[in-house]
């Protein structure tokens, strides 16, 4: 499956968690093409480039509330919260692969 990659000026827009009070994120100061891998960019250049995205996301005062936004809209692009596109993949895979809470509470209680 090939995913729509947002060009470069989209990215520069879309960074910015509408429902996030974002005066005091560290990416404010960062280059947004930083946060969105270039269409067709793999292997260790796409790496590289999200753990630098990541760095910046570590030292972040609203680091939680970024990527609980990012989880809950399931953010499809970019680094968010220091989570990157994959990670927040992994993340919903294994929310999908879990019981339901209903079947979780039978088996504990027999």
């Amino acid at each position: 499956m090939t995913r729509k990659v947002p060009h470069q000026q989209d990215a520069r827009r879309r960074h910015r968690p509408p429902l996030l009070d974002t005066t005091e994120a560290a990416c404010r100061k960062a280059d947004p093409a930083l946060f969105y891998h270039p269409e067709g960019e793999r292997g260790p250049a796409r790496r590289n480039r999200g753990s630098a995205a990541k760095a910046i996301c570590a030292g972040c005062p609203i680091i939680a509330d970024c990527r609980q936004e990012a989880l809950t809209n399931r953010e499809p692009y970019g680094v968010w919260g220091g989570l990157t596109e994959d990670d927040r993949e992994e993340i919903w895979a294994a929310q999908t692969r879990r019981l339901p809470d209903w079947i979780e509470r039978e088996l504990a209680a027999s």
